[in-house]
């Protein structure tokens, strides 16, 4: 069976090391973007099962970015997790308007995260 693909879109190099380090020895395929417009050419491309969405990234933010996969047929059953510093209600419930599925809270813990996406993407 093909792994199962997922895209982190985050320009902290760190936190995509984090995932990365964290996903691959799960045995997913991951792919990286630094902003949000190299977010959106990736989906286009790969198709990912998920996509982790940061807020804040230059060039575009996650809210547009989701909101253009969302409304996108081809792209609306990707999987959105938004992972983000701005932990207010009203940003949260921005996240769900423009689309999110999940909403994660900055700092995280890489062991929910995996949790989320073991039950999303069963091996």
């Amino acid at each position: 069976m093909e792994p199962k693909k997922i895209l982190i879109a985050d320009d902290n190099e760190n936190i995509r090391e984090a995932l990365t380090y964290l996903l691959e020895d799960e045995g997913y395929k991951l792919w990286m973007a630094k902003d949000g417009a190299e977010a959106l050419k990736e989906v286009r491309n790969v198709r990912p099962d998920i996509l982790i969405l940061d807020i804040m990234m230059p060039e575009m933010n996650g809210y547009d970015v989701c909101r253009i996969i969302k409304n996108d047929p081809e792209l609306s059953k990707t999987y959105v997790i938004m992972l983000t510093a701005k932990g207010q209600v009203a940003e949260q419930e921005r996240g769900k308007e423009v689309g999110a599925d999940e909403y994660i809270v900055k700092p995280f813990s890489p062991m929910e995260i995996l949790s989320k996406i073991k039950k999303l993407l069963p091996a």
